[in-house]
């Protein structure tokens, strides 16, 4: 191993110990897990290492021409990369496709999301063996719908495209869409339960366990202190009883939340008809990994804890959020709360492999990251952002807007290529025990 390689091996080690030192010695095992996954692919390691990509933002200031005191301090997505898109059944009823899993959401430059989410299309047309210049392209399309959009909205609104809906989506985004329809809270019920004696209780094994009893009556005192954040206008149609009928504990939960806690309830619908009950998940929140290099008094004390940074942040940059999305605390940590939606359905890349279908949809993508951005302002219920994001954001790349995209453009290029060479290296260290305590 070159002289060079070794020095980021080592930097690659100090930044996974920092991150994840403390939660990998409670739960080794699981950390073995999320790093066989991130292990599989570039892309996944580029998906389980933000903290990585954020510690190297630390020595890059190319994108301060366009960060000033309002830019600088967006309400950002925080892990912003090609995966973290699918469709959610928004507090009006409606279907949407959108930005998804807010867990690393915080305040911070807005150009970091472009950064993470570029850097992540370059990795996926890599996958794809698109050449650099398809690429380039894509990323170049992705951020001019962006920025599109963005005026569009800073203008009034009248020529934004707004959220991705039947109504308006078509090809690949149309047909997630169609396929969340088909989707039905009794095929959920029928995936995660059984029914035994006329009641219907959580089906054990595959990472899902029983809880013990002090550990359930802890859950459900977490929960009544949930049912208190939710907001006030959703409470006449919120199909949920404060009824538990059953708790279990799931571990090996996505790449993100390894050694974390995850709870799952089973609660009575609004009739005592089995098919209408529904289920809640509280899992554990974690420090996103953007907040350890934002130094923010006024944004660190906004939050009463984690559970509340992530339950905030997704109502903040989401038009119409989860109405059943809310925040608690247990044993002293902050939990974020939701309910499992049978309406979920995520983007796959592996059905969208020309480059004039990426296009599309990566242009589709750009305004639904134009809308995330614009809602957390001024004009929100929340009053961490008192401007208005798209005027400062806009005001700011129109000085150079070719530049802006060109910097996008080289930096996808520059950091799929680091991030390939990092997986490559992470994976050597995994494999020959080098990542301490795993």
């Amino acid at each position: 191993m070159s002289h060079s390689a070794e020095q980021r091996s080592a930097f690659i080690v100090d930044v996974l110990t920092e991150e994840f030192g403390a939660s990998m010695a409670l739960d080794p095992a699981a950390f073995r897990r999320k790093f066989r996954k991130m292990a599989a692919s570039p892309f996944a390691f580029y998906r389980g290492s933000a903290t990585l990509f954020y510690a190297d933002q630390r020595g890059d200031f190319a994108d301060e021409a366009f960060l000033d005191g309002r830019t600088s301090r967006v309400w950002i997505h925080g892990d912003l990369h090609a995966e973290n898109f699918g469709t959610y059944m928004n507090g009006s009823g409606q279907l949407v496709f959108n930005v998804n899993d807010f867990d690393e959401a915080y305040v911070g430059p807005f150009t970091w999301d472009l950064k993470r989410f570029a850097g992540s299309v370059a990795l996926l047309g890599y996958a794809k063996a698109l050449s650099d210049r398809s690429i380039s392209d894509l990323v170049a399309g992705f951020a001019g719908s962006y920025l599109t959009e963005l005026r569009a909205i800073a203008a009034g609104g009248d020529d934004a495209i707004g959220s991705i809906t039947l109504e308006n989506a078509d090809g690949v985004l149309r047909r997630v869409l169609q396929q969340a329809r088909l989707n039905t809270r009794v095929d959920l019920l029928a995936e995660q339960t059984t029914i035994d004696n006329y009641e219907r209780r959580f089906s054990l094994g595959d990472g899902v366990f029983e809880v013990d009893r002090r550990t359930r009556e802890k859950v459900s005192a977490a929960f009544a202190e949930y049912l208190g954040t939710l907001p006030v206008a959703t409470a006449p149609l919120r199909p949920v009883s404060a009824h538990i009928k059953d708790v279990v504990l799931r571990k090996g939960v996505g790449i993100g939340s390894a050694g974390l806690p995850s709870y799952n309830l089973l609660l009575e619908g609004h009739t005592q008809a089995l098919e209408n009950d529904v289920v809640i998940y509280m899992k554990q929140a974690q420090v996103p990994a953007v907040a350890r290099h934002i130094v923010d008094d006024t944004v660190r004390g906004y939050f009463q804890h984690q559970g509340h940074r992530t339950a905030e942040s997704q109502r903040a940059l989401q038009a119409h959020a989860d109405p059943w999305l809310g925040f608690t605390e247990l044993d002293g940590a902050g939990q974020l709360v939701a309910e499992v939606s049978p309406y979920a359905a995520d983007l796959d890349w592996a059905d969208v492999n020309e480059p004039e279908e990426l296009a599309g949809v990566l242009a589709d993508l750009g305004r639904a990251v134009a809308r995330m951005h614009s809602v957390a302002d001024d004009e929100s219920s929340h009053d961490l952002v008192d401007y208005s994001t798209e005027e400062a954001i806009v005001a700011t790349v129109d000085a150079d807007e070719s530049g802006f995209v060109a910097y996008l453009v080289d930096f996808a290029h520059a950091y799929g290529a680091r991030a390939r060479q990092d997986h490559q290296l992470f994976v050597d260290l995994f494999r020959n025990g080098r990542l301490p305590g795993i």
